[in-house]
């Protein structure tokens, strides 16, 4: 294995550290700098960008964003044992990297950054969806950032992208798709990982769109299409009911019928169906 700057391999990191990845905290490393390095380029040409990383553990993706050429990374890990290693990254990268100690879910990562920021990150599992969801609906819109470039477990890679009708359609893609375009860039098999999960991961890429592709309040929308895929094998007006009063009559003017199941509705639809409920509060 090369070595893409002068820090020890990260094997030895993680031996001088005694950083065993935590279970409890969804960590699984990346060893590989040279997939770390691969991974920070599926988010485009990093010459002078600024970048969010959750998760960086012993700093493998971390090093790859800086080596790439990223002008500044702000790396948000909550394991305190991290730090360490993570502190010898940014002694190396003077200037270009700040660590914050604490969770993803709580700090105002947007402080430390200048828009429009990357997110690169191998997310950990136990709030990889949740941060996705938070990104996919901030208040407005267009958003701060200008790139998402996510690792996930395969199955959830998969939920983000899939089309109506299939298995794997659900609240994810339809919030990814209405505000991105969103696309699987990588697999990787367990072995890249130490210790290998038991499942397959997944890169994907969404870049943000200038503007969602059909009108709807996010927090409608959001609220709506988690009501209707909470309850997939339901007919919508009874996965819906309460959501609204006349609920078929809604349904009927967003196209949907009311027999139809919550994955057989497209993007279009569901927002047409957000903008009404909205309007009958």
């Amino acid at each position: 294995m090369s070595q893409i700057d002068d820090l020890p391999p990260l094997r030895d990191v993680i031996a001088t550290h005694g950083l065993r990845a935590k279970k409890s905290m969804g960590q699984n490393f990346l060893l590989d700098l040279n997939l770390t390095s691969r991974i920070a380029r599926l988010s485009g040409r990093l010459d002078g960008a600024h970048v969010l990383e959750v998760g960086p553990g012993p700093g493998g993706l971390t090093r790859g964003l800086l080596a790439e050429g990223a002008a500044r990374v702000v790396a948000v890990e909550k394991d305190a044992r991290c730090l360490p290693a993570l502190d010898e990254i940014a002694a190396a990268y003077p200037g270009q990297l700040t660590v914050l100690n604490g969770d993803a879910l709580e700090i105002d990562t947007a402080a430390h950054l200048e828009a429009p920021w990357r997110v690169v990150a191998n997310l950990p599992y136990n709030v990889g969806t949740e941060l996705l969801v938070r990104w996919l609906t901030p208040t407005s819109w267009p958003p701060p950032w200008q790139s998402l470039t996510l690792m996930f477990q395969k199955e959830v890679a998969e939920r983000i992208v899939a089309q109506p009708g299939a298995k794997a359609y659900g609240r994810l893609a339809v919030l990814a798709q209405w505000r991105t375009t969103a696309q699987i860039a990588m697999t990787l098999p367990p072995e890249a990982f130490s210790p290998p999960p038991k499942v397959h991961s997944a890169v994907v890429h969404l870049e943000a769109l200038p503007a969602p592709r059909f009108p709807a309040d996010a927090a409608v929308l959001e609220r709506v299409v988690a009501k209707g895929f909470n309850q997939r094998r339901k007919m919508l007006r009874a996965a819906l009911k309460g959501v609204v009063t006349d609920l078929e009559d809604h349904l009927v003017a967003a196209g949907i019928a009311p027999t139809d199941r919550a994955e057989v509705v497209g993007l279009e639809q569901w927002c047409a169906l957000a903008r009404s409920v909205a309007e009958a509060r």
